[in-house]
C-alpha cells in the first residue's frame, strides 16, 4: 500500500471554537515520510509541530498541540478526517492558534480532502501496529487494544440524560465506512455549562451552528439531530483524531468506554512509554505493478463522496 498526499493546495476560513474569532487553515501537499506537519503562523514568523502524545498539552473541550514555539487547538476533527480518509502526508498552515471549528464535525474537512483529491506517491506505508493486547482502566473507564489489520473500533458512552443514556456503535474505519457512518456526527454538550465555560475563557466560539447542545430534556438545535446516536459516533469520531497524534497510522482493534480526550491521551503516551511491549512498524505490501503505474502517471484519486449536511 502506498503513502499518500493531496494532489493540490486547499483553504478554508472558520471560527475558533475557544476564541470564538475568524482563523485561516491551508493544506498543501506535502512529500513521502512527512506524516501531518503543522505550520504555525504567527506575527514573527512560522514555526513546526509534528503530532506526538507528549505534545498534547490541553484536553479540556478540545485537543491542543504545542512545543514551546508553538501550539495549535482543536486538531482532532481535521486529524481524523485525514486518518479516516487514509492521507498520509500534508501540510496544514493554521493562522489563528486554532483549526477551525466549522459546524462541530469532520463533514467540512472531508470535503476539502474531497476537493483537493488524494495522490498516491511512490514509497509504502508505514503503520504502527498493536502486537500485544492492552487494558488501560481509570475510574470505571477503560480502553482495550488488540492486534488488528486495520483499525476497528467499539466505542460506548453512558451519559445521565434521557436522550442520551447508554450508545454504542462498532465500526471498521474505512473511507467510505468514515464519510457515511461518522463524518458528520457534531461535538455536543449542556447549556447548563456554557456560562462556566464562557467565564474561564473557553468555548467563546461554540453555538448552536457548530455543536449540538442539550438542555436537561432536550435537544435546543432547530434541525434536530443527524443520527439518532449521533453522540456515540462523534465520541468515536474524537478517538480516531485524538489516536492519529501517534504520528503512524495506529492498526489496532480497539474497545471503548466513557474516554474522552484526556483519558485517550494517557492511553497513548503510556502505549509510547511501553512500545517494545505492545506496539510495531510495519511496511505494508506494496500494490501492483500496474497501479504503481497509474501513481507514477500521477493518478489520483477521490477522498470520498463529499460529506456536508
Amino acid at each position: 500500500m502506498l503513502q499518500t498526499t493531496i494532489a493540490k493546495t486547499v483553504r478554508c476560513t472558520g471560527i475558533g471554537l475557544h476564541s470564538g474569532k475568524q482563523v485561516r487553515m491551508t493544506l498543501r501537499p506535502a512529500p513521502e515520510d512527512t506524516g501531518v506537519l503543522f505550520s504555525l503562523r504567527n506575527g514573527s514568523g512560522s514555526s513546526f509541530l509534528s503530532p506526538h502524545p507528549n505534545l498534547v498539552i490541553e484536553t479540556g473541550l478540545a485537543t491542543t498541540l504545542g512545543n514551546g514555539q508553538g501550539t495549535v487547538a482543536t486538531v482532532e476533527h481535521l486529524l481524523a478526517a485525514l486518518r479516516g480518509m487514509g492521507v498520509d502526508n500534508i501540510q496544514v498552515e493554521v493562522q489563528g492558534r486554532e483549526v477551525p471549528i466549522m459546524d462541530g464535525s469532520a463533514a467540512s474537512f472531508v470535503y476539502l480532502l474531497n476537493q483537493a483529491g488524494v495522490r498516491r506517491q511512490s514509497k509504502a506505508r508505514r503503520v504502527l501496529a498493536i502486537k500485544s493486547p492492552i487494558c488501560f482502566e481509570r475510574d470505571g473507564k477503560f480502553i482495550k487494544a488488540f492486534p488488528h489489520n486495520g483499525l476497528r473500533i467499539e466505542y460506548t458512552i453512558d451519559f445521565d440524560h434521557p436522550l442520551i443514556g447508554r450508545q454504542g456503535l462498532d465500526l471498521e474505519i474505512t473511507p467510505k465506512a468514515f464519510v457515511s457512518e461518522v463524518a458528520k456526527a457534531r461535538t455536543f454538550g449542556f447549556l447548563k455549562e456554557v456560562d462556566s465555560l464562557h467565564a474561564n475563557g473557553m468555548a467563546l466560539g461554540g453555538s448552536l451552528d457548530n455543536a449540538v447542545v442539550l438542555d436537561d430534556y432536550n435537544v435546543l438545535n432547530a434541525d434536530g439531530l443527524r443520527f439518532k446516536d449521533e453522540f456515540v459516533r462523534h465520541k468515536l469520531l474524537d478517538f480516531v483524531g485524538d489516536v492519529a497524534v501517534m504520528g503512524l497510522p495506529l492498526y489496532g482493534r480497539f474497545e471503548v468506554f466513557a474516554s474522552g480526550h484526556a483519558m485517550n491521551n494517557e492511553f497513548l503516551r503510556y502505549l509510547d512509554e511501553h512500545a517494545d511491549i505492545y506496539l510495531e512498524e510495519l511496511v505494508l505490501p506494496m500494490p501492483s505493478a500496474a497501479a504503481a503505474r497509474r501513481s507514477r502517471a500521477g493518478v489520483t484519486d477521490p477522498a470520498g463522496v463529499p460529506a456536508v449536511a
